[in-house]
């Protein structure tokens, strides 16, 4: 990512939208930054410097911290702390009790989904579930957000990926997974 101001965007977010929550914007950021030689700090330490110098809270800090390691190629696109991390998400025309048990129930699970066993680790009915995928290194936790009585948006975020390029092949893998869930349930 190469660092953009004059109103132009840094991680999808614009100048302004920083400056107003932030008190500076992008280029002001990373220059604050580059002097504390957060270059060569991990991310706690460079997250310490925005919100201990610069009072920043909780969601803001972290984003300031996030941008300008990306920005100085210091973390890739999708990399966490603890892995790459990746998400989906799909709006289908059914209620959330029905794609909720099209997870939790392995049979029909296994209509849509060939990755092999997974475990359910925690099931908050029609709202949420918590997985460790098949290769017992990753996790998954799927949302279920009701858009009305019949409508539901389905994200699944997947987390611990070993690097960018299993963070590309499973946003592959759950666009094309939701898409056979819809089939499956349509059908």
């Amino acid at each position: 990512m190469k660092t953009r101001t004059n109103g132009k965007k840094v991680a999808g977010i614009g100048d302004a939208a920083v400056q107003a929550k932030t008190g500076k914007n992008w280029s002001e950021w990373f220059s604050i930054l580059d002097r504390a030689g957060a270059k060569k700090m991990g991310h706690r330490e460079i997250v310490a410097v925005v919100h201990e110098e610069h009072g920043v809270g909780p969601w803001w800090r972290q984003m300031v911290a996030v941008a300008y390691e990306q920005d100085r190629g210091l973390r890739d696109k999708h990399e966490k702390p603890e892995g790459y991390q990746i998400s989906r998400s799909k709006t289908f025309t059914l209620p959330a009790s029905r794609l909720f048990k099209a997870w939790k129930d392995k049979r029909v699970r296994d209509r849509w989904l060939d990755n092999g066993p997974v475990v359910i680790r925690k099931a908050t009915a029609d709202k949420s579930l918590r997985i460790t995928w098949s290769d017992t290194k990753t996790s998954v936790e799927v949302n279920f957000y009701p858009k009305g009585d019949a409508k539901t948006q389905v994200t699944v975020q997947h987390s611990k990926l070993a690097d960018a390029k299993a963070a590309a092949r499973m946003k592959t893998f759950w666009a094309a997974a939701l898409g056979r869930l819809q089939e499956v349930l349509t059908a």
